[in-house]
């Protein structure tokens, strides 16, 4: 300022001072901008349609493929296990209750999210696999297929797995598939996002609720996934996904009364036994593993059955008298 010029005041002062402001702010923005700091993703659990970490506070580092970290991961406890069957338990009933036809829709609408998504997921498949551009992405392809081709089976299931029954006397029998319940699953270890996919989706597809535990080396996929699945119209808690260590976390879920179902794709065969013993007290059906390698998933031959949505249906009998 010269010398005897008289500063602004009152408004004129805060007109001058707002414009040296802004005058600031753009120098700093175009200076500072390819410097900036990146905004890291934080990676939750995912649980009744919420993210929060788990109660423990614990976290443990998520390297990938070439070693190098990614993120550090939540790591669940036995109390964020009981959290999320709480949570399934609660939101069983609304989406065993939606018609199959709905069932089939919403699970189209997630792969639909799946697609405009596939960009990210196949940049997190590709640090968690050792993947290049183009395999990573046809294993995200592969896993929005999957999907699709599973929720073309929602309002199919009665056809397939039901039956009217041959009976010798004035009755009618029918026999109909129904969801069983909660279905606790080990995501398989070496497939991070198709792997998954091809066991959650039938899971889902009958009208069961699902508590997942990520494959424990890769899990980043997995809580993308839950974010999709947050913002789709499945109702929350019907999805809850874990990251942690298995060993840690496989007991307490094959052990809890309130599971009805057990899918150990992905757990060692070494721990097999221990879960099917736990899961024997309450007896839940069990799926054993599914020892494929990745490029296994890829092959639709072996990556995909409708045999594995019967897996986790009950069949209810009926009987009806039948009149002249």
């Amino acid at each position: 300022m010269s010398a005897g010029r008289v500063p602004p005041r009152g408004p004129d002062a805060r007109r001058a001072a707002g414009g040296a402001g802004r005058r600031g702010s753009r120098a700093a923005g175009s200076g500072g901008a390819a410097g900036r700091l990146a905004v890291r993703k934080t990676y939750k659990l995912f649980v009744g349609g919420a993210f929060p970490r788990s109660e423990s506070g614990r976290s443990y580092p998520v390297t990938g493929a070439d070693g190098a970290l990614l993120a550090h991961a939540s790591r669940a406890s036995r109390k964020d296990v009981r959290d999320a069957v709480r949570a399934a338990r609660g939101a069983f009933p609304g989406w065993a209750g939606r018609t199959a036809y709905l069932r089939g829709q919403v699970l189209y609408r997630v792969a639909e999210m799946l697609e405009g998504r596939s960009a990210q997921f196949a940049a997190e498949v590709a640090a968690a696999e050792g993947l290049d551009a183009a395999g990573a992405a046809r294993v995200v392809a592969a896993a929005v297929d999957r999907w699709v081709w599973y929720a073309g089976w929602a309002d199919k299931l009665a056809q397939v797995f039901g039956a009217v029954n041959p009976v010798a006397g004035p009755y009618v029998n029918w026999s109909v598939p129904e969801p069983t319940g909660v279905v606790g699953l080990v995501a398989p270890a070496r497939s991070s996002l198709l792997g998954l996919v091809s066991r959650l989706a039938p899971i889902l597809v009958g009208g069961n609720a699902a508590v997942v535990l990520a494959a424990e080396a890769m899990p980043l996929p997995a809580v993308t996934l839950a974010e999709v699945l947050a913002t789709s119209d499945l109702p929350a808690g019907t999805v809850n996904v874990l990251t942690g260590r298995v060993a840690e976390l496989v007991g307490p879920l094959s052990a809890h009364m309130d599971v009805q179902a057990l899918d150990l794709a992905g757990l060692e065969r070494s721990r097999w036994r221990d879960a099917e013993q736990a899961a024997a007290d309450s007896v839940k059906r069990v799926a054993g593993p599914v020892d494929l390698a990745p490029e296994g998933w890829l092959d639709d031959t072996r990556g995909q059955d409708p045999y594995w949505i019967a897996a986790f249906l009950e069949i209810k009998t009926l009987w009806h008298p039948a009149g002249l």
